[in-house]
């Protein structure tokens, strides 16, 4: 990147103390207007694209799948927890076969709501209801922004793309790995990593589940970070996984410890088939649904019976692919569809649902926004909770985009003030305002509109209402130039939030201690 005051591969943590956690927008210090920290909640009903008979008809065709054909658990351990709770379980393959009532009674634990504790609680996050969190860019191979182009990911974007994750306060968590640093050896990139989200961040979390090891040094550093000890830890829910099955149908070893590691010490687990219909999942939407629907359920009965009570959530992530390339989709009417039943099917179990603010562009164009502008739209109308994605996303989950970043901030903090409610009172309504001015006249001078007019709408970061002409004389500006000078900004603006030296000398000691340990294994 071409900004040279943050290419150092150390958090930026060490002396660096009252970290900014976000102006408020107009203040004499802010260098960039965004909103305060706040968490949204939708306020109207959830849409229902299908009937209650449907989604049952749905629910039933998921457990007939369970039932009949089954999943494959390539865990023994798993297979044994799954034996002992009376699943059929093969005893001369991988497969696993539930009983409709198992699924259904063994469900029913799984907590509707619950906190998710950041170590600065003023971060805490309500997960379920009508609560929302958006979650940074996860887990792609490579970085761009528009002066240096597509790279592979390295600690240097990763760190930055943390940064920014801190900076913008519409962001509520952080997903996973913004990009992964291939510069960092596997074995250790998890210690090294979630350090940095401590030193770099204060906000709640991800930890890989790719074995034991890598989710049991996880909840050791959200432990750590919080000051907190194994029995707090335990009763207040402060580190996220995300399980992805390998549809169809199967769950592979490393999640499966992963989903034992963290039930068993409650931290909360979101299971998220990856169905893309006509490729991983039947091509018709309620076939590619009923198959998410399956192998979600099989994933949160076996959270709640390794611990009945154990945080989980419903991951919906059901989308096309291109029949032309067989490239994934995103952003499409059958993405919003989906997203939308996926949040009625959630409901239908009490449980906190997660989707994502997806597109498949591979530059930041119009194809970008607007395929965000969709899915976002299908994620809010189906009350999703747990957003992931939904800032940086591009090339359908292969790039990070710092500039694109920047838009989604904007578009999130959109969102949010589209969630706002509209008062009507005696105040509002203007009726003084109008009478004021009558017939003919205009509203700028009015006291009404003078006492209102610094916080009366939502201020843009990106969109330009200037008209033609002063747009023109100032060099035709286009979205992702001004993005571009916006991310620079705030990592120039960015400051470290406080973090105790002695949490600090803990937790560098216990990665210090797990690295020359060798960290975790490489291959499963």
């Amino acid at each position: 990147m071409s900004t040279d005051t943050t290419g150092d591969t150390e958090p930026q943590a060490r002396g660096r103390r009252g970290g900014r956690r976000g102006k408020r927008a107009g203040s004499d210090t802010a260098a960039i207007e965004q909103m305060p920290w706040q968490q949204p909640r939708v306020p109207f009903p959830p849409m229902q694209l299908l009937s209650e008979d449907e989604i049952e008809a749905i629910h039933n065709a998921s457990l007939e799948v369970l039932e009949e054909i089954g999943m494959d658990f390539l865990l023994p351990d798993a297979r044994e927890i799954l034996k002992k709770a009376g699943a059929d379980v093969d005893p001369n393959s991988d497969r696993v076969r539930f009983d409709r009532a198992l699924i259904e009674d063994t469900i029913k634990t799984a907590p509707s709501q619950f906190t998710m504790h950041a170590r600065n609680p003023e971060h805490n996050l309500e997960m379920g209801g009508n609560w929302m969190a958006f979650g940074c860019v996860s887990s792609p191979p490579n970085a761009s922004d528009m002066d240096d182009g597509r790279r592979t990911g390295n600690t240097r974007d990763y760190q930055n793309l943390l940064r920014l994750s801190q900076y913008f306060n519409t962001i509520h968590f952080i997903g996973g790995y913004p990009v992964e640093p291939v510069d960092r050896h596997a074995s250790i990139r998890h210690l090294e990593c979630l350090r940095d989200m401590v030193h770099l961040t204060d906000k709640v979390f991800h930890a890989y589940s790719l074995g034991a090891e890598r989710v049991l040094d996880g909840i050791e550093i959200a432990r750590i970070a919080r000051g907190a000890s194994h029995e707090q830890l335990e009763q207040e829910p402060s580190l996220i996984s995300i399980i992805n099955t390998n549809s169809p149908l199967k769950l592979d070893m490393p999640m499966l410890r992963g989903i034992i590691e963290m039930s068993a010490r409650n931290q909360v687990i979101c299971i998220t088939p990856f169905t893309l219909a006509g490729a991983m999942a039947p091509v018709t939407l309620a076939g590619a649904l009923t198959q998410q629907n399956a192998e979600a359920l099989a994933g949160i009965a076996f959270t709640q019976l390794v611990r009945p009570g154990a945080p989980v959530i419903y991951g919906g992530f059901t989308s096309n692919v291109d029949m032309k390339s067989g490239a994934p989709a995103f952003g499409t009417p059958e993405y919003m569809k989906t997203a939308v039943i996926g949040g009625q099917l959630a409901r239908r179990y009490k449980v906190p649902y997660r989707t994502s603010n997806v597109n498949a562009a591979n530059t930041v164009d119009a194809q970008a926004a607007y395929e965000s502008v969709f899915s976002l739209w299908g994620l809010v109308m189906g009350h999703g909770n747990l957003i992931k994605h939904a800032a940086g996303w591009m090339e359908g989950g292969l790039c990070a985009s710092f500039e694109k970043l920047v838009l989604d901030v904007d578009l999130l903090q959109m969102v949010t003030e589209f969630l706002k409610p509209v008062i009507v009172d005696d105040d509002t309504l203007g009726i003084e305002a109008i009478r004021d001015v009558g017939p003919g006249g205009h509203f700028f001078g009015t006291p009404h509109t003078q006492a209102r007019y610094k916080d009366a709408f939502y201020p843009p970061i990106i969109s330009d209402w200037r008209n033609f002409e002063s747009w023109e004389e100032a060099g035709s500006p286009q979205a992702w130039q001004k993005a571009n000078t916006v991310f620079k900004q705030a990592l120039k603006d960015y400051d470290a939030p406080p973090l105790d030296e002695g949490i600090r000398d803990e937790l560098d000691a216990f990665v210090a201690k797990r690295t020359e340990e060798g960290g975790a294994p490489t291959d499963f």
